[in-house]
């Protein structure tokens, strides 16, 4: 059977205080999309989405927080649930955005360099911590996808089987930002593989993605997150949301 809930994530990326969107991870290659992130998060809350997929890309290139009162300005603003990643790399970062307010959080860099981090998180707060693994040619890219390690995203997932860790967010940086689809066999291979439900990054371009997220083949992914497709309107929210809900429905 289908997972109860399937959760279509619309992406803010912060840069410099802005909402952007890159293409393939490359900072150079940002599109700036609103001035404002609070207001384009509650454009997101009132079209209907109940969660938000929010990174500090300057915070993933930094190790720490950079955008940390875009956030705030966000979580004031909205009602919607958060997952957020950039720059969580201690136990500090990872307390302090919870206690803000943030759902869950993600551990990208730190869940390839620093494994114990994401145990002890996980361990200390039950369903509210994420791993981010971002591939590029197979492998996972670390310090915003600006090195490449030597692992698979699959190694790394293993490591956290019996961790506690709520979700898997699974990108393939190729497709990210480009609106040529997600890497649906590689995500569900993932998924497949793990017990851990994974999320879909990377590419989403149109409502055929959509109706992919809710096929058989796909029961293991928790959602998927659409970015650049949405905020240039090859993807109609509404579209998106009313096929979430009949699915869920029937």
């Amino acid at each position: 059977m289908k997972a109860e809930i399937v959760i279509l994530f619309p992406a803010i990326d912060l840069k410099d205080g802005l909402a952007v969107r890159l293409e393939q991870g490359d900072m150079a290659r940002a599109t700036v999309f609103n001035r404002d992130p609070a207001d384009q998060a509650y454009a997101f809350e009132l079209a209907g989405f109940e969660y938000l997929h929010i990174v500090d890309l300057d915070g993933a290139f930094a190790g720490k927080p950079v955008n940390g009162r875009a956030v705030d300005r966000i979580l004031e603003a909205t009602n919607i649930r958060v997952q957020l990643g950039g720059g969580i790399r201690d136990m500090a970062t990872v307390e302090g955005w919870l206690d803000k307010g943030v759902n869950r959080v993600i551990i990208g860099t730190a869940a390839v360099r620093d494994p114990a981090l994401v145990r002890e998180a996980a361990s200390a707060f039950p369903g509210r911590v994420a791993v981010g693994l971002d591939a590029r040619d197979g492998r996972v890219a670390v310090q915003g996808w600006a090195e490449a390690s030597e692992l698979t995203a699959l190694e790394i997932a293993k490591r956290f089987e019996d961790a506690g860790v709520a979700a898997i967010i699974y990108t393939d940086i190729s497709r990210d930002g480009m609106l040529k689809g997600i890497n649906w066999d590689a995500t569900i291979a993932l998924a497949d593989t793990i017990s851990i439900p994974v999320i879909a990054s990377g590419g989403l371009a149109s409502i055929e993605d959509v109706r992919t997220l809710l096929m058989p083949q796909s029961v293991k992914l928790e959602g998927a997150i659409a970015g650049r497709a949405l905020y240039d309107g090859r993807l109609n929210a509404a579209e998106a949301l009313a096929l979430i809900r009949a699915a869920k429905a029937a």
